[in-house]
């Protein structure tokens, strides 16, 4: 493997036909390499809640995975609207998703605080203009 694998994946809003492909290919990736299988499912549980997240409220975006010999990146921006009230929307429960999303069974307001849970560094910024989020995973 060479010091750092980088792949990005392009997430369509809207686009539930796909939701979970990306994170499906990273972690297939990670199992490939000989990854420790409960850091695969704390990179892929994080990874899973950003795409849903980006498909759900964002106008689309990217997701790119980086894999070092110490540790997983994750790196998702989108194109906006932005999270209005971050605090809000990392709390447990807190959803804006819309009725025909709830209905599908997703935006039950778990994504933002399960990939903070899951990951070991987790950053949030967000205005109008878009959302990005980076969370690290350490490889030990």
């Amino acid at each position: 493997m060479p010091d750092v694998f980088r792949e990005t994946f392009e997430i369509a809003s809207g686009d539930f036909a796909s939701a979970g492909e990306a994170s499906a290919k990273i972690k297939s990736i990670l199992r490939m390499i000989g990854l420790d299988p409960a850091l695969t499912r704390r990179v892929t549980i994080a990874s899973y809640e950003a795409e849903l997240n980006m498909i759900i409220h964002s106008h689309g975006g990217e997701m790119t995975v980086e894999i070092s010999p110490d540790a997983v990146l994750l790196h998702c921006e989108d194109t906006g609207p932005g999270i209005e009230d971050i605090d809000m929307a990392m709390q447990e429960g807190y959803s804006t998703a819309p009725f025909d999303v709830r209905m599908m069974g997703f935006g039950a307001g778990m994504g933002l605080p399960n990939m903070k849970k899951n990951s070991d560094e987790f950053t949030i910024r967000s205005d109008s203009g878009g959302t990005r989020l980076d969370m690290r995973f350490d490889i030990k």
